[in-house]
């Protein structure tokens, strides 16, 4: 199953998005405001609802928080959808707006990897992954850039190849960017990872 989270960040289109049949909808606080707009009916909203004080539809479960809590309301949303046996996760309104929430946001992918869920962060500009040990192939965008991260320490790339800049047995760390901004040259690059996490960014040109 795959959880469709609408955050309260900043999204100037929501053209991109596609929601489908069986697919699980939660909001996250102000983040209704987009199911709204989308005409959408949310499954589940939680959050503390210090952002959004408006009428909230009767057919939604709506599980409420306090202000003075550990978790996000993002990362609620999360756990709420890992709980109900999504697979996949799409967060949508995370990059936009306060980049601390943003950063909260990024690491609120990798307590889903820990948790064996893949998730991802998407706008109408960027999509944010995590990778861990083994291959992925991902598919060419002429109209985007891919770019890799270290994202615990050092990461142990065995290839990168079908990319402008292809990496073969190399150790990249994080206080260096130099996965940044790489090009597709073939239908498909694939990063293969002995060692570490990845974070794996596709941004409009």
């Amino acid at each position: 199953m795959t959880a469709h989270i609408f955050a309260g960040g900043e999204m100037r289109s929501m053209d991109f998005i596609r929601i489908g049949t069986g697919d699980l909808i939660i909001c996250a606080d102000s983040g209704y405001k987009y199911a709204e707009q989308m005409r959408v009916n949310p499954d589940i909203i939680v959050g503390d609802f210090d952002s959004y004080s408006g009428e909230l539809p009767e057919n939604a479960r709506i599980l409420r928080s306090v202000p003075e809590k550990d978790d996000t309301d993002t990362l609620l949303a999360v756990k709420t959808a890992i709980e109900s046996g999504a697979e996949e996760i799409r967060i949508y309104g995370a990059l936009g707006g306060r980049f601390d929430h943003a950063i909260a946001n990024v690491q609120t992918l990798k307590y889903a990897w820990e948790h064996g869920c893949e998730a991802s962060l998407e706008d109408e500009s960027n999509t944010v992954a995590l990778q861990g040990a083994g291959e992925r192939r991902y598919k060419r965008r002429d109209d985007r850039y891919f770019s890799v991260f270290s994202y615990s320490g050092e990461l142990q790339i065995k290839r990168l190849s079908g990319v402008k800049y292809t990496l073969k047995d190399a150790v990249i760390s994080d206080s260096f960017p130099i996965g940044v901004s790489n090009e597709f040259v073939d239908d498909e690059a694939v990063l293969e990872i002995l060692r570490g996490t990845a974070l794996v960014i596709s941004s409009s040109k």
